[in-house]
């Protein structure tokens, strides 16, 4: 616990990532409950990440963050305005900005709190196990300790990736921020092909998640190309190969291309539109 020793967090929204990252931090002892302030309007919500985590809640933004030396950004998109107008001057000076709000520029979050030292990061929902895979950038003014504090909070989330520039994080948002939907709908697609075959839903559960679970684990511990890894498993003439067939057939390939794309522009649009005033035309390139 030496690395964020004497921190304080003050996390400002409470929702599922905000847990994920409380939850982290607790279970790799790299902070104490006491060492942390949730904020949330809701006061079931308050009560629920109290109860689960043992840290101090309030429904004061400004309260949460008035000792903070890190200060995470964990609300949704649409409320950001919002918070970021109740704490312009607010951050202490030396504080880090943590931002995992989808598609929010940097420069977005600087003006709106008047803070320079602002990360922005995408993480995903595996981060609830600390296995999550989380992109980030920081511009000049965050210092080499506040980005070494960061890399602490993400490790404890699973693995990280620093980019150079931006865009990445909204590229980031596509892939691995949204993958996850990916996979469960895959899942829960075989799951329901194996119904349909006649296994019980709860074998057909196991049978999907285990083969899931075992080829990613395979994939990782191999230095393979995927597609090298997938002709392993594809004899001519075999199952494999005409289940391929009808795949390629429906275009999966370009559908999950489009649905990335899709995701991408969308990560885009918060941005622009959270730099925009109300009301102003918004358009995406692409």
């Amino acid at each position: 616990m030496e690395r964020l020793a004497k921190k304080q967090v003050a996390v400002i929204g409470s929702g599922n990532m905000a847990g994920a990252i409380i939850g982290a931090l607790l279970r790799n002892q790299e902070l104490t409950p006491e060492q942390i302030t949730a904020s949330d309007p809701y006061p079931e919500q308050r009560e629920l990440v109290k109860s689960k985590y043992a840290v101090n809640v309030t429904p004061d933004n400004h309260q949460a963050v008035k000792n903070a030396d890190i200060v995470i950004l964990a609300v949704k998109p649409q409320v950001l305005p919002e918070v970021l107008s109740g704490l312009k001057g607010k951050i202490p000076s030396q504080s880090l900005v943590f931002s995992i709000v989808a598609g929010m520029p940097i420069s977005t979050i600087q003006k709106g709190l008047s803070h320079k030292a602002v990360i922005r990061c995408m993480p995903n929902t595996p981060a609830q196990i600390s296995a999550g895979m989380t992109v980030w950038t920081g511009p000049s003014e965050v210092s080499d300790k506040q980005r070494e504090e960061a890399r602490v909070i993400l490790d404890a989330m699973g693995k990280e990736l620093y980019v150079d520039h931006e865009d990445a994080l909204n590229m980031a948002t596509a892939v691995s921020g949204t993958g996850p939907t990916y996979v469960f709908l895959l899942a829960e697609a075989l799951v329901d092909a194996a119904v349909h075959l006649g296994f019980s839903r709860r074998d057909a559960r196991m049978i999907v998640l285990e083969t899931i679970k075992g080829s990613v684990e395979f994939a990782l511990q191999s230095d393979l190309h995927l597609a090298q890894l997938r002709n392993m498993v594809t004899s001519p003439g075999g199952t494999s190969a005409e289940a391929i067939y009808q795949l390629e057939k429906g275009g999966m390939r370009t559908i999950l291309s489009k649905a990335v794309w899709a995701a991408y522009q969308k990560s885009q649009l918060l941005g622009k539109k959270a730099e925009q005033p109300p009301d102003a035309p918004l358009s995406v390139e692409g």
